[in-house]
C-alpha cells in the first residue's frame, strides 16, 4: 500500500493493494514519519513471448467465444476497470500497478498466423483488445494490434473492435479493408460527455469529443460502428444515459449497449476509495445502490446478471435504455456482429469446392 494521500494526476487510483493470491498483506500506518511519500508514476514496461494468443471463454453474456490481449494492464487507468484482478496472476498490483506496469506480447503476430493456420482451426468473429484497450498509448509504440489488424486481413478473419481511444483511427486503412468485406466492426466505450468527470474515472483514455470523432470517422469510412455505455455507475454518470446515446448517434453509431457498473475481486475496494476521495457527499449512496442491484453484494457473477443488475434501479435503467434507443431508431447490437466468417481462407491453404 503506498503513502500517497491523494490520487496522482494522469493515475486512476494512488492505492496499490496486495493482490488476493499474495501470501502475506501489507497495511500502511501513520507514524508520523511518512512524509507524502510520492507513488509510482512512470510506466514501466516489460515483454512476454506468449505460448498462445487466442484467449477463449464460454460467456453467453458477451457474444464472442475467443479473444485476443496485446497487452497485460492498460495504462488507461479506469478506475472501474473489471480487469484489474487478472494482474494478480503475475503478482502485480490491481492497482497502481495494473496501469504502470504493463506486459506487451512480443511474438503476438507469430503466435496468431500459427494458430489461425491450425488444420482445423474454425472461424467465428475475434473481439480484439476485450480485457485491456487494444489501443492503449503502449499500442503507439508497440503496434501490435496494428500486426493483428493485418494478419486477420490477410487471413479473411472477422474481428470486433472494443475502444475508447482514438489512436483507432491511425489503422482507418485496414479497417476499412476489412469493413469491405463485412470483417469488422467497432464499439466505442463512451462513458461521459463531462471532461473532468473523464478526467477521474478514466485519466488516459480519450476525451469525450474525440471518441464522438472516432465514431464518425469510422462511420465515414464505412466501418460499421456502435456505442457501448459502460460501465453505468449510479449517481454518477448514469443520469447521462440518454445523452450519451444521442451524441453517438449524431456521430454516426446505430447499434448501442450498456453494462452496470461490475465491481468483481479488488476493483470493489478500490473504487470505493475512488469515491470516497473524489465524492465523499454521495459515496454511500453510490454503494447503497449498487448492492441493490447486486442481491445485497458489491458484485454478482452470474451470467445474465452480472452486465445489467436487477431490481428498481437496473429495471429503470434498463427501460430508460430501451426507450432511448427505440426513439433515436437505434437496432439492436447483433451477437455476432454482423460479420462474415465464411470468407475465412489461410494464405497457401486450398479453398473448399463445395
Amino acid at each position: 500500500m503506498t503513502f500517497a494521500r491523494s490520487t496522482p494526476r494522469g493515475r486512476g487510483t494512488a492505492c496499490n493493494p496486495d493482490n488476493r493470491f499474495a501470501a502475506t498483506r501489507r497495511e500502511a500506518v501513520d507514524d508520523g514519519w511518512a512524509q507524502d511519500v510520492p507513488p509510482l508514476q512512470a510506466t514501466e514496461v516489460r515483454f512476454e513471448h506468449a505460448r498462445t494468443v487466442i484467449t477463449r471463454n464460454r460467456s453467453p453474456d458477451v457474444g464472442f467465444d475467443r479473444s485476443i490481449n496485446p497487452y497485460r494492464g492498460c495504462e488507461h487507468g479506469c478506475i472501474y476497470c473489471f480487469a484489474r484482478p487478472t494482474h494478480a496472476y503475475w503478482d502485480l498490483s490491481p492497482g497502481l500497478d495494473f496501469e504502470t506496469r504493463l506486459i506487451a506480447k512480443t511474438n503476438l503476430a507469430e503466435r496468431l498466423e500459427q494458430e489461425l493456420s491450425r488444420p482445423g482451426y474454425v472461424p467465428r468473429p475475434i473481439a480484439l483488445g476485450i480485457n485491456t484497450d487494444a489501443y492503449q498509448p503502449l499500442e503507439r509504440e508497440q503496434r501490435l494490434s496494428r500486426q493483428a489488424l493485418k494478419i486477420l486481413l490477410r487471413f479473411r478473419h472477422p474481428v470486433h473492435i472494443v475502444t475508447k481511444s482514438a489512436l483507432i483511427l491511425r489503422d482507418l486503412d485496414l479497417l476499412a479493408a476489412l469493413a469491405e468485406q463485412r470483417l469488422v466492426s467497432v464499439a466505442v466505450s463512451l462513458t461521459t460527455l463531462d471532461d473532468e468527470l473523464k478526467r477521474i474515472m478514466e485519466p488516459r483514455a480519450a476525451a469525450p469529443k474525440a471518441r464522438l470523432r472516432v465514431l464518425r470517422s469510422l462511420s465515414e469510412a464505412g466501418v460499421p460502428v456502435s456505442v457501448l455505455c459502460a460501465p453505468m455507475i449510479p449517481m454518477i454518470n448514469d443520469h447521462e444515459l440518454e445523452h450519451l446515446l444521442e451524441a453517438a448517434h449524431a456521430a454516426g453509431a446505430r447499434a448501442a449497449g450498456y453494462v452496470l457498473l461490475r465491481l468483481p475481486h479488488e476493483v470493489s475496494p478500490l473504487f470505493q476509495s475512488w469515491l470516497a476521495e473524489h465524492f465523499p457527499d454521495r459515496a454511500a449512496h453510490v454503494m447503497s445502490l449498487i448492492r441493490q442491484s447486486r442481491g445485497g453484494a458489491d458484485y454478482d457473477s452470474r451470467f445474465g446478471i452480472r452486465m445489467r443488475g436487477e431490481g428498481v434501479f437496473a429495471e429503470l435503467l434498463a427501460q430508460r435504455f430501451r426507450l432511448a434507443c427505440k426513439r433515436l431508431g437505434f437496432r439492436p447490437r447483433d451477437p455476432a456482429f454482423g460479420l462474415d466468417s465464411s470468407r475465412f481462407a489461410p494464405p497457401g491453404q486450398q479453398l473448399s469446392l463445395l
